[in-house]
């Protein structure tokens, strides 16, 4: 389970100046318990491929965080990784995750591991880097990527093919090429495992601000037209909860939103400006 933070820029900011001191400290706050590595990924401007840094350890303990997070950029995310009982802590298993023009960060566990293992091709099995069930549902994205379909098209259809086979799995993830920021806020039914509550208990219980829904995926747009999106736990006001059960595609060109449901193929569509 992890936290993730992202913003699309109408021309240059950095993670820290959408965060405020007291998002970051809050996000640091969080890192007391999500301090199994932590990652960032950015582009300087809409159509470069995104750039990534990440690392194994704690964002409260490494000082490349702070310094990370002060780049420039268009458009960036930002991961607080608590790994999965029985994954590896290590460099390959932090998000996000990139191959070729895309980079991915998860929140939630898919169990059993085996099942989304089986729904890979050997090829694309062969492809990954570490071993964790969140790198199994990018590498899902970039095979119906390499059919030809968008990011959010190849995103959607990935996330209804997971929540047949995970009815209870938290799928939230957010993605970033080089034309979109996609969000996907697929949670409503899940839970901490007992395991995780335990160990939330052991750590002195969650950080203050965090006692909200878990796996809820929050939005909102500052003055500037910059429209962000964060997992709870984040300090500041003005947020909303993103729709149960959906993908949303940020452009980075306009920074205007499509909400599509997940629930049926034949999915409605919200547009925000």
């Amino acid at each position: 389970m992890c936290r993730l933070f992202a913003y699309v820029s109408p021309d240059t900011s950095t993670t820290d100046q959408e965060l405020g001191e007291d998002g970051i400290e809050s996000f640091l706050s969080l890192a007391r318990l999500h301090g199994d590595g932590w990652g960032w990924a950015g582009i300087a401007h809409a159509g470069d491929r995104p750039e990534i840094h990440k690392s194994p350890l704690s964002a409260a303990a490494d000082p490349d965080f702070r310094r990370t997070i002060a780049t420039p950029g268009h458009a960036a995310m930002m991961h607080l990784r608590w790994a999965t009982l029985g994954l590896p802590v290590e460099l390959c298993n932090a998000h996000p995750f990139r191959a070729g023009d895309v980079s991915f960060e998860h929140n939630g566990s898919l169990k059993p591991i085996e099942r989304v293992r089986a729904m890979l091709s050997p090829t694309a099995l062969a492809r990954m880097t570490g071993e964790t069930d969140s790198e199994m549902y990018f590498a899902l994205i970039q095979e119906q990527l390499a059919t030809g379909l968008s990011l959010p098209e190849a995103t959607a259809q990935v996330a209804r093919r997971l929540r047949a086979a995970f009815p209870l799995a938290s799928l939230n993830a957010i993605l970033l090429d080089r034309a979109h920021l996609v969000a996907v806020h697929a949670s409503a039914r899940s839970v901490l495992p007992k395991e995780d509550v335990d160990e939330i208990t052991e750590l002195g219980g969650l950080p203050d601000e965090h006692n909200e829904d878990y796996f809820a995926l929050r939005w909102k747009r500052s003055a500037d037209g910059t429209v962000m999106i964060s997992s709870t736990g984040v300090a500041g006001t003005g947020w909303q909860t993103l729709p149960p059960e959906s993908v949303t595609t940020v452009r980075l060109d306009d920074r205007t939103m499509r909400t599509e449901a997940l629930g049926t193929e034949a999915a409605f569509a919200v547009v925000t400006d």
